[in-house]
């Protein structure tokens, strides 16, 4: 059974408006609002890019140098404010704490992104419960020496102590130790926006190699880096909406590193805390959403509906009007007759983002699809009647009444459009004495009415 739509979009027209105001409001409110919460999904993010190639006392790690670089190059091209590089000696055990223990602990906000990259060696050794314990072997370290390296327990500590939203580590070398989960991917089924997901904590791991691989190394970059740039820029898009996420990052670099070293090294992902998901490249809201799309008649009629109730719920909650646009767009795509996507995205387009040529093409396609919509032909006669068509506007609002006799607001724009365009006094006091009769409560119909009537002492004839 179809809902109705005129309680609710009466509802919308009050939202609609308010958007409108927004929208106009100069930037002191826009400073404001970035005071609580960053425009985008991060006020600022930080990399610690660390490349130890040649070692103090261990043996040479061929390739890592080149491996580091490229991964900095990566993330500064994403847009990363602060990229912090460390090769070699530079990437001392004294400076890596310094590092993940004081610096990035006073630096990063609660609203940050931080990556924590390292190429070189890692170590493992055993507890007295023979539990395994990895370790990174900074540049001053040995191979086979915990001593001086950075341990799995210093690497969960600093996870913790971080303020920042989201923290991915990768690791360019074996970490063992944490138990290893599978890529959660997040999906938009019950959400309105990406925000739903991506403001939850997260702080997720990608290592090179699993336990008894042997790492490939290269003079050049590991093919671990190689598959991790690649997917930074662009090729972890596995659902190609626009957005790339630290699980579909780890399922694309464990495709491809499998691939490259035919089944010889598998990287593992670990969510080490929180259910979010880090965003590496951030798309248009619109788009998130995961899944294949749908191919049969039935879904797509189906999910046209989704998008245009989360299109509704987006301008009810006075949130972002873009995305209630792309969400618009989508459900016409997925059902091209469906009339009520077309009346919303007609006073979208009217009011709030204005296109009048977009908003009378839609209100066009409203009254084809669905004629009796008495939405479809008001917003047909609203777009009218801003393009300067007033004979036309009228009729159209006419063909409303047609369809919904007791429609108020109509009778309302009809009484004014009579006043303000077509020179009929009379047809604009007798619209607006039936917009009051109907409980309308504006004060020009009031007035206007009131006008009309004859003084107290002189009969009405």
């Amino acid at each position: 059974m179809r809902v109705p739509i005129l309680p609710r979009f009466c509802r919308i027209i009050a939202c609609l408006a308010t958007l409108c105001a927004a929208v106009t409001i100069g930037s002191q409110s826009i400073v404001h609002a970035q005071m609580g919460k960053p425009e985008g999904l991060y006020y600022k993010s930080w990399a610690v890019v660390v490349g130890v190639e040649n070692y103090l006392v261990a043996p040479k790690a061929p390739g890592a140098l080149e491996s580091a670089h490229a991964v900095a190059s990566a993330l500064r091209e994403l847009g990363f404010d602060e990229v912090i590089e460390l090769q070699d000696k530079e990437a001392s055990s004294r400076r890596l704490l310094q590092i993940l223990n004081d610096y990035l602990p006073r630096k990063v906000g609660r609203q940050d992104r931080v990556v924590f990259f390292f190429a070189g060696h890692a170590g493992v050794t055993q507890d007295s419960q023979s539990t395994e314990l990895g370790y990174l072997v900074p540049w001053d370290a040995q191979l086979n020496n915990p001593a001086k390296a950075i341990t799995l327990d210093q690497l969960k500590d600093f996870s913790r102590r971080s303020a920042s939203k989201h923290l991915l580590m990768l690791f360019d070398a074996s970490v063992r130790g944490w138990e290893v989960t599978a890529p959660q991917p997040l999906s938009l089924e019950g959400r309105l926006s990406p925000e739903d997901d991506t403001e939850k904590r997260a702080v997720q791991v990608l290592t090179a190699a699993g336990k008894g691989d042997t790492i490939a190394r290269e003079p050049d970059q590991s093919p671990f880096v190689t598959a991790l740039v690649a997917g930074l820029k662009g090729a972890a898009d596995l659902n190609k909406n626009g957005w790339i996420m630290a699980s579909e990052l780890a399922t694309q670099v464990r495709q491809e590193v499998e691939g490259a070293t035919k089944g010889a090294q598998h990287p593992q992902f670990v969510q080490l805390e929180g259910d979010g998901d880090v965003v590496l490249i951030e798309g248009k809201k619109g788009a998130f959403q995961l899944g294949k799309e749908p191919t049969s008649e039935a879904d797509r009629v189906k999910e046209a509906r989704v998008q245009y109730e989360q299109a509704f719920a987006l301008l009810q909650q006075q949130k972002s009007a873009e995305e209630a646009l792309e969400r618009l767009n989508r459900a016409i795509t997925y059902d091209p007759s469906f009339g009520d996507a077309y009346v919303l995205k007609s006073y979208l387009r009217l009011e709030v983002l204005p296109n009048l040529d977009e908003s009378l093409a839609a209100a066009r396609a409203a009254v084809q699809h669905a004629p009796q919509n008495p939405d479809s032909h008001y917003s047909l006669a609203l777009a009218l009647e801003k393009k300067g068509q007033h004979q036309e506007a009228e009729q159209a609002m006419q063909q409303a009444l047609v369809v919904n006799p007791a429609y108020a607001d109509v009778y309302f724009s009809l009484g004014a459009l009579y006043a303000d365009h077509l020179n009929e006094p009379q047809k604009s006091v007798d619209a607006f004495r039936r917009y009051l009769e109907l409980g309308g409560q504006s004060e020009r119909a009031i007035r206007a009415v009131q006008a009309s009537a004859p003084p107290a002492d002189q009969p009405a004839p």
